[in-house]
């Protein structure tokens, strides 16, 4: 039997939860476009840096090769420049 230690460890460094944070981020987009009304474009702008975070966390986790992380981090990046240069025209 597994001691509430070892399952606490277990289920923080499994990348399965980091899956669940992600369905519920898109659920969150859903939301997003129906309740406040933003287009599905700027509702993807401004959730896709952190779903990119939650992909290189989850790389991490999982033991993928070390170019997936830094990837995910630079297209984080990438989006969250695309969104704030989005927002400054505005």
């Amino acid at each position: 039997m597994m001691t509430s230690d070892r399952w606490f460890a277990a289920l923080l460094t499994s990348p399965h939860w980091i899956d669940l944070i992600a369905i519920l981020t898109a659920i969150e987009g859903l939301v997003i476009i129906r309740a406040r009304g933003l287009t599905p474009l700027a509702t993807l702008r401004m959730l896709l840096p952190a779903l990119c975070l939650l992909l290189a966390l989850r790389c991490a986790l999982a033991g993928r090769a070390w170019p997936w992380v830094p990837l995910a981090l630079t297209a984080a990046l990438v989006v969250h420049v695309w969104d704030l240069a989005a927002r400054w025209k505005r």
